[in-house]
């Protein structure tokens, strides 16, 4: 699967748009690691790339590999197998209630992850941080994107979403 394009960059140039709007915070060329932490190349700046991406990544091994994950701290872009994209669940921050008020318990809910994938089953935990919960999923979700937006559902009801932190095996 390839990412959708950003509906409000005109000729869907994206990386374009993030360097000359946006040059404090893309970042340079760096290390490219597989998940043993072996150094297999240099990544042109993480802006490049997205969670699950296969195709342009510039390696070349006798198996595909794909984005599993991308390291701020060491500017760095973490590659795998395809089984490793995979996600049990997720950490979402900034949490938004719409027909709750807050998250008191475990509460089992349809997640989605992306706007046009399917809704899947999950279980949503309260976390320490009022704005802040834990999603499991009931079968392991493909790429799981820190930053995107995470949405519950309870039936046809919207009980509100959040901002992807991390994902987790």
């Amino acid at each position: 699967t390839e990412s959708q394009e950003i509906c409000f960059v005109p000729d869907d140039d994206y990386t374009r748009f993030l360097e000359e709007n946006y040059s404090d915070k893309v970042s340079p060329p760096g290390p490219i690691f597989d998940t043993a932490g072996s150094k297999l190349g240099e990544h042109k700046g993480l802006h490049h790339y997205t969670i699950g991406q296969r195709r342009g990544l510039g390696i070349s091994l006798s198996y595909p590999v794909y984005v599993v994950e991308m390291d701020r701290s060491q500017n760095a872009l973490i590659i795998g197998k395809e089984k490793e994209v995979y996600n049990k669940g997720l950490f979402a921050e900034n949490v938004n209630w719409i027909s709750v008020s807050e998250l008191e318990e475990r509460r089992e809910v349809s997640a989605k992850i992306r706007y046009n994938a399917p809704a899947v089953t999950a279980v949503i935990y309260p976390e320490t941080a009022t704005d802040r919960i834990k999603v499991i999923f009931e079968e392991e979700q493909r790429a799981v994107t820190p930053g995107q937006s995470v949405v519950f559902y309870e039936e046809d009801t919207v009980l509100g979403g959040g901002i992807i932190e991390s994902g987790f095996k």
